[in-house]
C-alpha cells in the first residue's frame, strides 16, 4: 500500500501522503517510479504494479490551500511533518480529551455510481464530530484517511474539499490525513473515506447521562435525511425500485421537490455549534447521536439504570425521502426506526423547566427541534426504550 499526501498537517512519505509519508526503499531514500539504466529491464516497477509515484508526486501541495482555512490557533505544526501537533485551548482549566473515529460507509458506493464526491467529505467529518459533542466536547482537530485504486486527483480533491467544509462547519482544524493508493482493492471511481477526531471538554462539564431522571424531557433535532447510515438497505430498495420502474435516480421527483440522487446525497447535518451552545447555557443531562441502529441502537446508550425513554414517532415530521423509500421497499415502521434516524439526527435530554427556553434557543439558531418524548421510571423487566403516542405530551 503506498501513501499519499496528507490532508493537511502532515508529511509526505511517498507519492501521495498527507501528514504522512512517502514510501522509500529503505525508509530514508525517496523512491520514484522511474527505473534506472542499471535496472533489469524485465523486472516490474512500482508503476507496473499500479502505484505511479511520478503521477502521485506533488499532491500534498495541491491540497494545502484546501486545508489552510480550517486551521486553529491551537495547531502547532505545519504541513510536511510525520504527525500533527496541537494543544488544548488556553481557556480550559482541566481539559479532558475525547477521541472518535467513523467512516462514510456504503454511501460511498452511491457516490461512485453518481460520480459525485463533494458531500461525502462533510459526511465523514459529521459522523465523528457529532459523536464527540455527545460528551459535551468541543472538536479541535480532525484527520482523514482516503484510499482508492489509483490516485484520481480530481476525485480526491472533491472529497477533501468536502472534508474541509465539514471541518469549517464544526469549527475544528483539518490537522492531517493519509491518501493511499491500493491497486486491486477498489474499482476505478470507488473510494474509502474514514475520519478521526479529537475534542476537549472541562472535566467537570462532561455530559455522561448519569443525571438523567424521571420526568426529564427528550428533544429531537431534525436530520437532513438519511445522513450516512443504513445505505446498504437504501441501495437495495433503490436498485429494486429502479429495476421495477418505480424510481428514477436523477430525474426531478415531485414528492421530494428534488431528484432522488440529491436527496440521498444530502450531507449529514453537523450539530456542533447548536449543541455546544446548549451545553454552555443549560443543564443538558444527556445527548445521543442517532446514527446506524436508529433510536434503539443509540438512545439507550446514554440512559442510566432505572429509567426508560418513551418516544412518540408521530411528534416530528419526517423528510419525505423516508416515506418514499419505506413505501417502495415495503419496510415496516419498526424496521425503519431500528435502522434509520427517521428525521431526528441528535437527541438531547433536559430538565422539563428548561424545555421551552431551549426550544426557543434552537429556533434562534436555525435548528428545527421537537419535543419527542419523556424519561420515565423503569421496572426491572421493562425495556429501556418504548415507542408510543403519548410520550411527547409527557402524560
Amino acid at each position: 500500500m503506498s501513501k499519499k499526501p496528507s490532508t493537511s498537517g502532515k508529511s509526505k512519505k511517498t507519492s501521495t501522503s498527507r501528514v504522512s509519508k512517502k514510501p522509500s526503499t529503505s525508509g530514508a531514500t525517496k523512491k520514484t517510479s522511474k527505473r534506472s539504466k542499471s535496472d533489469d529491464p524485465t523486472a516490474p516497477s512500482y508503476a507496473d504494479a499500479g502505484v505511479d509515484l511520478d503521477h502521485d508526486e506533488g499532491f500534498i501541495s495541491e491540497i494545502a490551500e484546501i486545508t489552510r482555512p480550517t486551521l486553529r490557533p491551537e495547531i502547532l505544526s505545519s504541513i510536511g511533518g510525520f504527525a500533527g501537533l496541537f494543544k488544548a485551548p488556553d481557556r480550559y482549566e482541566n481539559p479532558v480529551f475525547v477521541a472518535g473515529a467513523d467512516g462514510v460507509g456504503t454511501k460511498l458506493k452511491l457516490a461512485a455510481e453518481l460520480g459525485r464526491y463533494d458531500t461525502v467529505g462533510i459526511d465523514c467529518v459529521a459522523m465523528v464530530v457529532n459523536d464527540l459533542i455527545v460528551q459535551g466536547a468541543e472538536p479541535i482537530v480532525f484527520l482523514d484517511y482516503l484510499a482508492m485504486n489509483r490516485l484520481d486527483k480530481d476525485i480526491a480533491k472533491q472529497a477533501l474539499r468536502g472534508v474541509a467544509e465539514g471541518c469549517r462547519r464544526a469549527g475544528c482544524a483539518l490537522l492531517g490525513g493519509e491518501t493511499a493508493t491500493m491497486p486491486g482493492t477498489y474499482t476505478d471511481g470507488e473510494i474509502e473515506l474514514v475520519g478521526f477526531g479529537v475534542g476537549v471538554v472541562e472535566r467537570d462539564q462532561i455530559v455522561d447521562g448519569s443525571g438523567i431522571s424521571h420526568g426529564d424531557v427528550i428533544l429531537g433535532l431534525a436530520s437532513s435525511g438519511f445522513h450516512s447510515n443504513g445505505f446498504s438497505l437504501v441501495r437495495k430498495i433503490v436498485e429494486a425500485g429502479i429495476k421495477a420502474g418505480q424510481l428514477k435516480m436523477r430525474a426531478e421527483n415531485p414528492e421530494l421537490n428534488t431528484s432522488l440522487a440529491a436527496a440521498l446525497m444530502t450531507p449529514t447535518r453537523i450539530y456542533v455549534k447548536p449543541v455546544l451552545n446548549l451545553v454552555r447555557d443549560f443543564s443538558v443531562k444527556g445527548i445521543a447521536h442517532i446514527t446506524g441502529g436508529g433510536f434503539e441502537g443509540n438512545l439507550p446508550r446514554v440512559l442510566p439504570n432505572g429509567v426508560q425513554a418513551q418516544i412518540d414517532p408521530k411528534s416530528w415530521p419526517r423528510p419525505p425521502v423516508f416515506d418514499l423509500l419505506q413505501r417502495i421497499g415495503g419496510i415496516s415502521d419498526a424496521e425503519m426506526l431500528r435502522v434509520f434516524n427517521c428525521g431526528i439526527g441528535m437527541v438531547t435530554i433536559v430538565p422539563p423547566e428548561q424545555t421551552d427556553e431551549i426550544l426557543d434557543r434552537l429556533s434562534a439558531l436555525n435548528e428545527r427541534a421537537y419535543r419527542i418524548g419523556t424519561v420515565e421510571a423503569k421496572g426491572p423487566d421493562e425495556p429501556t426504550l418504548v415507542f408510543g403516542p403519548r410520550a411527547a405530551a409527557g402524560d
